[in-house]
């Protein structure tokens, strides 16, 4: 029998390394990266108690949501078919671009191949309110009375799709729902997509409007949300007497293209999107394996994947959503895999809620950032109870705090319902 021939050098597969080049976020600090970096600095909170009349009688009302109205600042044509995640989505990647250096008039404009350029998207229901009025029209008065539109502005797929079509975008546009994970794993996605030539940019990230009073609802008969109104703080990640996630609402994008296609340009670089991994507990359709093995999997799989080790680890950007189980299992797989070593943690939903699948667009942007300016936002929400003795976590409290100077890489995670564990890895530069 022949033996096989050797692959030729032409035919194997080169990898590119990833930069992060542009970053834009629409937040519950505001609309724009500024707002948002000045108000997780400062610990400032942008959750809201919910005063419209479709939330009266809920049992929660506090939220994390967007203090404009997207649409007013979308041209109004464009606005009108879009829903609420997409409009946030199509603000937040619009930044990111121009931040980048490219021309907002999309692709052609900024000299690009159309078909070079991805985008890849994080959601998990996307807008939920477009359905229930849809419903809701059909049973009041008729058929007649319900939108063409209703179905393309449902799809979790529409954020993506207008932000191709805003910027003119060609090379595929992707969609991730993997519950609180999909905005994590959807950049993941992306530094592949670039690393392996399929493209070369790609804009990167989540968006999500899910505040709805179905969603509040059911979010609270589950028990999942913290009951305290919206002056108390009521999201305390990794504090003694924290009672659960506040559900939240915005988008994060970062533009990724490879590292020789951004010299080549001149642009400015915040960070290397070094890796990613993902893994799943097999536990429990809501629950976290309290073991924590499950993230300690994916955090072993990103740090593998950026070729670096623990000792590397100067930054975690933790997805602890102030849930008494979650926030435990998360303490467990760091504690697990970064050894004892005090490694700098910070969460963010005290100061944003919960974004669902929008969550890990913005906590990267929030990570890239704390590289770039060598800066560790605070975690707020533990000033009355304290750090609970059960999380035995350096928690960044009260005040920002430098990075440490040795080693590069920062990790931000993101941990959904359902056992879905992605961890993404940035590395210094």
């Amino acid at each position: 029998m022949r033996s096989k021939p050797d692959i030729p050098y032409s035919n194997q597969v080169f990898v590119r390394r990833v930069v992060v080049t542009g970053l834009g976020a629409i937040t519950p600090l505001g609309v724009g990266v500024p707002d948002l970096w000045r108000g997780l600095l400062e610990g400032r909170c942008g959750i809201r108690e919910l005063t419209g009349e479709e939330f009266t009688g809920l049992p929660v009302r506090a939220a994390g949501t967007v203090p404009v109205d997207p649409a007013g600042l979308l041209p109004r044509p464009q606005a009108r078919r879009m829903n609420r995640a997409a409009q946030f989505g199509v603000l937040a990647a619009r930044e990111a671009w121009r931040d980048a250096g490219f021309d907002g008039s999309g692709t052609e404009a900024s000299g690009l191949s159309p078909d070079r350029v991805g985008v890849s998207v994080g959601a998990i229901l996307g807008d939920a309110s477009v359905l229930v009025g849809g419903d809701r029209r059909l049973r009041d008065k008729g058929p007649r009375a319900v939108s063409p539109l209703t179905t393309p502005m449902t799809v979790p797929s529409q954020a993506a799709s207008q932000i191709s079509l805003a910027l003119r975008i060609t090379g595929e546009a992707r969609t991730v729902t993997s519950a609180c994970a999909s905005g994590t794993e959807a950049i993941g996605q992306a530094i592949d997509r670039i690393r392996y030539g399929h493209v070369d940019v790609v804009l990167a990230g989540g968006a999500e409007a899910v505040v709805t009073p179905a969603i509040m609802a059911s979010f609270a008969a589950m028990r999942a949300l913290s009951t305290r109104p919206a002056g108390e703080l009521p999201s305390r990640p990794f504090a003694r007497d924290r009672d659960g996630f506040v559900n939240g609402e915005g988008a994060g994008f970062l533009v990724l293209e490879s590292e020789e296609h951004a010299r080549a340009r001149g642009a400015r670089v915040y960070c290397e999107a070094a890796g990613w991994g993902l893994s799943a507990d097999a536990h429990h359709m809501a629950a976290p394996d309290p073991s924590g093995t499950g993230v300690a999997l994916a955090l072993r799989r990103a740090l593998r994947d950026a070729g670096g080790g623990p000792a590397d680890v100067i930054h975690v950007n933790a997805h602890a959503t102030a849930t008494i189980d979650g926030d435990l299992a998360e303490a467990n797989a760091l504690r697990a895999v970064l050894g004892a070593a005090p490694v700098p943690v910070t969460a963010l939903k005290g100061h944003l809620g919960h974004l669902q699948g929008a969550a890990g667009g913005v906590e990267a942007v929030a990570t890239a950032l704390t590289l770039h300016h060598g800066m560790i936002p605070p975690t707020i929400g533990c000033a009355e109870g304290g750090q609970d003795e059960g999380i035995d976590l350096d928690v960044v409290w009260g005040v920002p705090r430098p990075l440490p100077g040795h080693g590069d890489l920062a990790l931000s995670n993101s941990f959904g319902f359902g056992g879905h564990n992605a961890v993404l890895a940035l590395r210094r530069v």
